[in-house]
């Protein structure tokens, strides 16, 4: 029914910013007597009705409600989101009256002298047919104020609220507007609904809205959006363009119109999108319990898409075993709940026919218009899918197709549907589809009808997926699934170990589209069925690689090497990747040992007729197991002949050897193009969560090339991939990358932070790598402040006795760091230890670039007399070389020594190059020991690092004179904060903490010359 509603304080609201300020603008503006109304538009479920009580609660009390988006640095005050349900707010106090009238007598503001008289109403379906129902409702809290109107208006409401009849023309709506300008507060009015309200009292409150400028009055007016696209013409309000909005029901079933024929287009319109990815994962955290796995968040919000409504009854719906992430997670909105039903109820009121194409676009996501007309014959689809466009039910998409504008309704659709309308659509799209080019798709609406035996449909479906050698399949990327192809034929296999051999399929192609719960689910049917040793070696294998990618290095490794036993003599080559990937759970633990055994064990493997893909495997184990020998030269062959066979490969998770080979090459730029080779051909096949691995070596070559600003981002995009494909060990590379761009940038809280979790994450999954990378960023970082003996600490720390924990391959790369940090406390033999293993991998490379940071060593090393011709060498050999980062930490040591054997002049040319070099990457701590070495020659400087970046290391919008000021971290932050995100937001997506995020806020102020994010906004845009 329609009621008028009680004010209470909001919710939080995530994402809302922008909405919440055009309600506080109109709140002040009504406060001043420059009242206005503000038509909300969205789709059910966006938080239409969360505004609103946002809405209420301000007028209510100025000072309660969501905050203002602009807030000092501390970022304190709580943001608000969509999240809250669209349920149209609290329910009526018990003698019907509102926030601000008091016992109804006599309306009064309720708190501060410029408190609001709030009424609110609600339209619903069931009273949409009785005239003035609205208004009754709206009015009935002060209707003794009606006595105060001039006779004729008083006579006129009067009937229209008693009785539901009134007069024609202006005297209704009159004495409505009338009625509110005569309450002695501001006056805010709350509409929900307002595609259900009569439309007598819709008419008389939109002519309200159009008669409010002067007036102390804001009206609130909220409605679905269900128009084809979206509403057009935003207004000034109009929230920018975002994804598609999803919803939930309001209360109250009735059929939304198209409102905007009822509501003129001057006025206003505040039109809510969906979510973004940060706001949607905080509605997450609101709402679930501590330790989601990402993998599961990643899903849930991919099926919100944006929705608040939907992320709520999503995480509701979730089971003990999908939280703990042993049972795959939800794929569509929980059938029967609020969303669920609301679809139901759109669509139970299309016409048949429409209803009927609406199935076949549900079946099959792909289906083209020129098939869809093709199968609607004789009938026109394109007529019949007008209503349903008319509706907002769907939208004309790229590629000469249909799809649902809110895509949870596809699965409401089919399901909505019998079973023999389902099976009659899969049989009339398998009749319709191209019997020559869309095979695959043509054997899965066979099987999913039923049309013939259900072991032939099985057998022709696995037939059609093609699986090749490297284990991808036909239909890759596309529908349907490879992995759902599989599990269908499973479904329709009688033999239990068919049944068992094409589960395995299917789980190890979820695990190939990073759906890594959906793998182990696929995993745990076989436990009931018999499982020949074939099955269990390919069960084993995917099993394995789960663990090699978030479980512990140890238990991986045991599996895939138990995998390969079980299939060398039945599937050589699946066997032999059951072997890289156990060497690479040793490489992962920093355990040469366990992977020198491997490699010997590989070896004996090698035929001459092994095709390409084996071969490249093959000859990496040799390449690196020479390497952990230290006979780099003799790796150099099989490793450069991992390159040459690259080319002849497709598959990303072998092309990443041939990255790593590359790297242990020296050939940086060969390295770059593999990795980058290997991205798109994983993006290409759907092999998503292979993507995060590549990454992790294309930043190995970014870092030795000195581009740190795209190692930042590829290492958060690989970050982010890790987490939401269930990739915890890649995610704790990517962390420690993390630390390390932190750490040059001398951002000491930053990279601590980055570097414990990802050293927390190597000690519980046995990460040697990880936890490598992450003491070398901690020893960056004091080498940078001056704390040597701290640095060598670390760094020796990471090399055990027994060749385990730590990482060979770590170790040199950080050897520079490790001998300028011994020399300077003493410790000069293990300097000249770690230096002859990097000086011998160097050589066998001829880069110039680790020709030089050896070069670099020998002089720190060498007697004053030898040393500055070791580093003039040095110099000499980056010249030739790509890092202009270790140029300047060249030159940096290369001036020091120089000014400490009194030869100022000469020094200061070498420091002011490195000066210069280390501001333009915006590295504080490295910048200002240049300077004090400057200061120290006898040279007047300022102590201040202006971290300029180059055009080449710089992001969007750096161009800016404001930009310029700030090193890439306060860049990075001040871009986040200037988007409208909190501290806490900007702390979640940059993994920070909030503290540091204020400290970092406050130096991007000062350094501004600024005092709030509305300046900040204002001059980075």
């Amino acid at each position: 029914m329609l009621s008028a509603s009680s004010v209470t304080a909001a919710v939080a609201l995530h994402g809302r910013d922008a909405e919440l300020a055009a309600l506080r603008r109109l709140l002040d503006a009504a406060r001043r007597g420059a009242g206005g109304a503000l038509l909300v538009l969205g789709a059910p479920g966006t938080g239409k009705s969360a505004l609103l009580d946002a809405a209420a609660a301000w007028a209510g009390d100025p000072a309660d409600g969501p905050a203002a988006p602009a807030r000092d640095p501390d970022g304190s005050t709580p943001r608000r989101d969509g999240s809250a349900h669209d349920s149209g707010g609290p329910s009526p106090r018990p003698d019907g009256s509102v926030a601000g009238l008091g016992d109804g007598s006599a309306p009064r503001p309720d708190g501060p002298g410029d408190g609001f008289v709030v009424l609110r109403t609600r339209g619903a379906a069931s009273e949409a047919r009785l005239p003035y129902a609205g208004l009754h409702a709206l009015l009935r809290p002060v209707a003794d104020r009606i006595r105060a109107l001039p006779p004729a208006q008083a006579a006129v409401l009067t009937e229209a609220l008693r009785l539901g009849t009134a007069g024609g023309g202006l005297a209704l709506p009159a004495a409505v507007l009338d009625l509110l300008l005569a309450m002695a507060c501001p006056v805010l009015v709350c509409v929900d609904d307002l595609h259900h309200l009569d439309a007598p009292s819709r008419e008389a409150l939109i002519f309200v809205a159009r008669r409010l400028r002067g007036e102390r009055i804001a009206l609130l007016l909220a409605a679905d959006d269900t128009l084809p696209g979206g509403p057009a013409g935003a207004g000034e309000h109009g929230a920018p363009a975002g994804p598609a909005p999803h919803g939930a029901p309001e209360d109250g079933a009735g059929a939304p119109g198209d409102i905007l024929r009822f509501v003129p287009g001057d006025v206003p319109r505040l039109v809510l999108r969906g979510l973004d990815e940060e706001a949607a994962r905080r509605v997450i955290d609101d709402l679930a319990p501590p330790g989601l796995p990402e993998d599961l968040r990643a899903a849930l919000a991919e099926i919100a898409h944006g929705n608040p409504l939907a992320l709520r009854e999503l995480v509701g719906s979730l089971t003990a075993d999908q939280v703990s992430g042993t049972a795959a997670p939800p794929e569509t909105l929980p059938p029967g709940g609020r969303l669920w039903r609301a679809y139901a109820d759109r669509l139970a009121r299309l016409p048949a026919h429409t209803a009927d194409l609406l199935l076949l676009i549900a079946a099959d996501p792909e289906l083209d218009t020129a098939t869809l007309l093709r199968a609607a014959e004789p009938r026109c689809a394109l007529t019949a899918l007008e209503p349903a466009e008319q509706a907002g039910v769907v939208v004309r998409a790229a590629g000469d197709r249909y799809e649902f504008r809110e895509p949870a309704m596809r699965p409401v659709v089919y399901a909505g549907a019998s079973l023999a309308r389902r099976r009659a659509a899969h049989r009339l799209l398998a009749r319709v589809l191209d019997a020559g080019h869309q095979r695959l798709r043509r054997a899965w609406h066979r099987a999913a009808a039923l049309d013939g035996p259900p072991g032939r449909l099985a057998d022709e479906l696995v037939e059609e997926l093609a699986e090749g050698p490297d284990g991808t399949a036909g239909g890759r990327g596309g529908f349907p699934e490879p992995f759902r192809a599989f599990e269908r034929a499973a479904e329709l296999t009688t033999r239990g170990d068919v049944r068992a051999a094409r589960l395995a399929a299917a789980a190890r192609h979820a695990w190939h589209a990073g759906l890594p719960q959906r793998a182990r689910s696929l995993l745990a049917r076989l436990n009931s069925l018999a499982v020949t040793e074939e099955v269990r070696g390919r069960a084993e294998l995917v099993r394995g690689s789960l663990d090699l990618r978030s479980g512990k290095t140890d238990s991986a490794c045991d599996e895939l090497l138990a995998a390969a036993d079980w299939l060398l003599d039945r599937d050589r080559e699946q066997a032999v990747r059951a072997l890289i990937r156990a060497s690479e759970a040793t490489y992962l633990a920093g355990d040469n040992r366990r992977f020198l055994a491997i490699a010997r064990r590989a070896a004996a493997l090698r035929r001459p007729d092994d095709p390409p893909t084996t071969r490249l495997m093959l000859s990496y184990l040799e390449g690196m197991a020479a390497t952990f020998r230290g006979r780099h030269r003799e790796a150099a062959a099989p490793l450069r002949r991992v390159v040459e066979l690259a080319p002849s490969v497709d598959n990303p998770s072998v092309l990443v050897w041939a990255c790593v080979s590359s790297l242990l090459l020296g050939d940086d730029a060969q390295a770059l193009k593999l990795s980058t080779r290997a991205i798109g051909i994983a993006r290409a096949q759907g092999a998503v969560s292979t993507v995060p691995q590549v990454l992790e070596f294309l930043i190995q070559a970014e870092l030795w090339l000195g581009r740190y600003a795209s190692v930042a981002a590829n290492a958060m995009e690989g970050l982010r991939l890790a987490q939401e494909t269930g990739r915890l060990n890649s995610a704790a590379q990517h962390l420690a990358w993390l630390a390390l761009t932190a750490a040059v940038q001398g951002d000491e809280e930053t990279c601590r932070i980055r570097a414990g979790s990802a050293i927390e994450l190597a000690d519980a999954h046995g990460l040697g790598v990880a936890g490598a990378l992450g003491n070398w960023a901690l020893a960056h970082l004091d080498v940078a402040a001056g704390r040597h003996a701290s640095a060598a600490g670390r760094l020796r720390a990471t090399a055990r006795a027994d060749g385990t924990g730590g990482h060979l391959v770590v170790r040199v790369m950080a050897t520079p760091h490790f001998v300028e940090a011994a020399v300077r406390t003493g410790d000069v033999e293990q300097a000249r230890a770690a230096l002859a293993v990097l000086e011998r991998w160097a050589d066998s490379t001829g880069s110039p670039d680790r020709l030089a940071l050896a070069e670099r060593c020998h002089a720190l090393l060498a007697c004053p007399g030898e040393a500055e011709e070791r580093f003039r060498e040095a110099l000499e050999l980056h010249r030739k070389g790509s890092c202009a980062f270790e140029t300047a930490r060249t030159q940096l040591l290369f001036g020091g020594m120089l000014r400490r054997n009194r030869r100022p002049g000469a020094a200061r040319e070498h420091l002011h190059g490195a000066l210069e070099t280390f501001e333009r990457y915006g590295a504080r701590l490295w910048a200002e020991q240049a300077r004090g070495e400057l200061r120290a020659s006898g040279e007047s400087l300022p102590s201040r690092c202006r971290a300029a970046r180059s055009p080449a290391d710089g992001a969007a919008g750096r161009g800016t004179p404001a930009a310029r000021e700030l090193t890439a971290q306060q860049f990075q932050i001040a871009r986040l904060v200037a988007d409208g995100a909190t501290n806490r937001e900007v702390a979640a997506q940059l993994f920070l903490s909030p503290r540091t995020v204020e400290h970092h806020l406050r130096n991007i102020f000062a350094r501004l010359g600024i005092r709030s994010r509305v300046e900040l906004a204002r001059l980075l845009s």
